[in-house]
């Protein structure tokens, strides 16, 4: 956090931080840490933690690791809802723009959730039928998106500052307005923990130990809308955050949500805290967007991860096992050649 506040265009000492922190002032250093890089570190710890926590529950819930927020519409909801406001409403402020990307992520999540938990047939895989909801409206959402776009030049601007993701000049008024939705989201993700360990076994095995699978797939979607909403809405759609840190801690911890989901939440606050400061400092003094960063880093890091773990593994059992069948193996030719 120090770090972060230190770095940037003008890089500060650590003494100057710190005292601006424990006395400030009106001196320029004082200035720099409370007015402008403070808010821009609290606005991404919210992020990273929201992202990378909506992405544990939103694969524990499909049961798919490769499972990201954004198949739930949310993403494009909050893009749509930006570019109608600017293009039709003229609404082409940051905060303005804040508060249009938190009712379109909202509008999508309520519209997938009616549609593909309300509106499903009793053969139908209640969660298939949810992401492929979000999925056509996402698509959907993205070509009106694009249309409006190439017709309407503020549309388009706003939309290109936006799409990007970034954390630059944010207030303590907009991550004020933010942090209540993903303290919320948050809090609900540490809520359906053991829930949700429980539907890993599978929902006849999950029913059988008492869990209420509506009620905790419900309070899950409601976590993810809440958490992805929020963050989208304060920095943009920034990808691979709540893809890359749930699937990489798994591979280090193991599955079980109970450790994944609380270590998620710090080291996704780390990433996108550390891609920020990477953002300021590869371009100084102009600046590479968080977003961009996260997808530089992401990218290669997940297709590593997705190579090692479709490496085959050898422990010291498997390899005595191997032994064993080779000698077995021999010892029976041997005798086959005895006999002949």
């Amino acid at each position: 956090m120090a770090i972060s506040l230190a770095l940037g265009s003008r890089a500060l000492p650590l003494p100057d931080v710190i005292r601006a922190l424990v006395s400030p002032d009106d001196s320029v250093a004082s200035v720099i840490v409370w007015e402008l890089r403070l808010p821009r570190a609290l606005a991404a710890l919210l992020v990273g933690s929201g992202l990378a926590v909506a992405g544990v529950l939103m694969q524990s819930l499909t049961r798919n690791p490769l499972a990201e927020p954004g198949l739930l519409g949310v993403n494009a909801g909050a893009a749509l809802a930006v570019v109608v406001g600017a293009a039709v409403l003229g609404i082409g402020s940051l905060s303005g723009r804040l508060w249009l990307a938190c009712l379109g992520a909202a509008g999508a999540a309520l519209l997938v959730g009616w549609i593909g938990l309300g509106r499903h047939s009793p053969s139908t895989d209640p969660l298939a039928h949810l992401l492929l909801t979000g999925l056509a409206l996402s698509a959907c959402a993205g070509a009106v998106t694009g249309s409006i776009t190439m017709f309407n030049s503020s549309a388009f601007d706003s939309h290109r500052f936006w799409v990007v993701g970034s954390l630059t000049e944010r207030t303590y008024e907009q991550v004020g307005a933010v942090a209540p939705l993903i303290v919320l989201g948050l809090v609900l993700g540490m809520l359906v923990i053991k829930p949700l360990d429980a539907l890993l076994m599978g929902e006849d095995a999950a029913a059988a130990l008492g869990v209420p699978v509506g009620q905790v797939r419900l309070l899950t979607l409601l976590a993810i809308t809440l958490l992805c909403g929020g963050a989208t809405a304060l920095a943009g759609p920034i990808g691979f955050v709540g893809l890359v840190v749930p699937h990489a801690l798994r591979l280090l911890v193991g599955s079980s949500i109970k450790r994944v989901l609380p270590l998620s939440l710090l080291f996704g606050a780390l990433l996108v805290l550390i891609a920020d400061v990477i953002g300021r400092l590869v371009l100084a003094p102009a600046e590479l967007e968080v977003g961009i960063v996260t997808a530089l880093i992401g990218a290669p890091v997940l297709l590593i991860l997705v190579l090692r773990r479709e490496r085959p593994r050898s422990c010291p059992a498997a390899r005595r096992l191997s032994r064993y069948s080779q000698q077995v193996g021999v010892l029976g030719s041997r005798q086959e050649g005895d006999r002949a």
